[in-house]
């Protein structure tokens, strides 16, 4: 376990980030005071820096600054005794290539108005296939951070926690998700690849695995208690919410995940 007043260090994308969840202590970051990382470090008393960042990718975590924040290795000390990172997703367009499907089979229905063409036209414009080399990029990426930071904080408990399902066994084409049945196999298949990445990269690096994807299967969009959110385009000062991303119980899910980890 990690003794209370340890310095704990949070990269990651907005899986990590939590945006949408309240309090939005950043918002150029969409980070969430109720991130798991937060979660985590009140339940065990740790000193948080948590930079997650929503739009991050693998390069963002490495050497690229984001915005106006610097990589977010850079946050790293020799001092640090605990790290999780959760990133990779945006390498592969995870959740933008669902969000656009989505938005365009929306915008397609009105359009068929104009004629089935038209419409089918408008739903062409999103590729849902990553090739495998795709995925090894990510798995290479993901065992270069775990590899740096450990020359960063050599001490470090690092913690691979992968995303939460999206698509489990209760999601419904057209239903529950706007993409047909050819369109909805596709993300689910990409979920199985990014997983698999998080899974080949803890096997790489020797960095331990959170294994969300698999807990959250069966809480996935369309389940009596999904632990993500589904599509929408409602902006938030009408009620809507950020679409196809962690919601509070998710983040209460990963935050319990890690921890039973940190306790075994």
């Amino acid at each position: 376990m990690i003794a209370s007043g340890s310095r704990y260090v949070a990269l990651g994308s907005s899986f990590a980030a939590g945006p949408g969840i309240r309090p939005i202590v950043h918002p150029p970051a969409g980070r969430s005071g109720n991130n798991y990382a937060h979660l985590v470090a009140t339940e065990l008393g740790l000193d948080l820096v948590d930079v997650s960042y929503s739009g991050a990718t693998t390069a963002h975590v490495l050497d690229t600054p984001q915005d106006e924040a610097a990589p977010q290795l850079d946050a790293l000390t020799p001092e640090t005794a605990l790290l999780t990172i959760t990133v990779g997703g945006n390498d592969l367009e995870y959740v933008g290539t669902f969000l656009r499907g989505s938005f365009l089979n929306t915008v397609a229905k009105p359009a068929s108005l104009l004629g089935r063409r038209v419409a089918n036209r408008i739903r062409a414009r999103v590729s849902y296939l990553k090739d495998e080399s795709a995925y090894q990029t990510v798995t290479d990426s993901l065992t270069t951070v775990v590899e740096r930071a450990r020359e960063r904080s050599p001490e470090a408990r690092i913690l691979l926690v992968d995303y939460l399902s999206l698509v489990g066994p209760a999601t419904r084409p057209r239903l529950d998700v706007p993409l047909n049945e050819e369109q909805l196999p596709s993300i689910a298949l990409m979920a199985d690849g990014l997983a698999a990445a998080f899974a080949k990269a803890a096997a790489a690096s020797g960095a331990e695995l959170v294994a969300a994807s698999a807990a959250s299967r069966e809480h996935a969009i369309g389940s009596a208690e999904p632990w993500t959110t589904g599509f929408t385009l409602r902006p938030s000062y009408l009620g809507g919410h950020v679409s196809y991303h962690p919601n509070a119980a998710g983040m209460r899910a990963v935050a319990d995940l890690v921890l039973e980890t940190l306790r075994t």
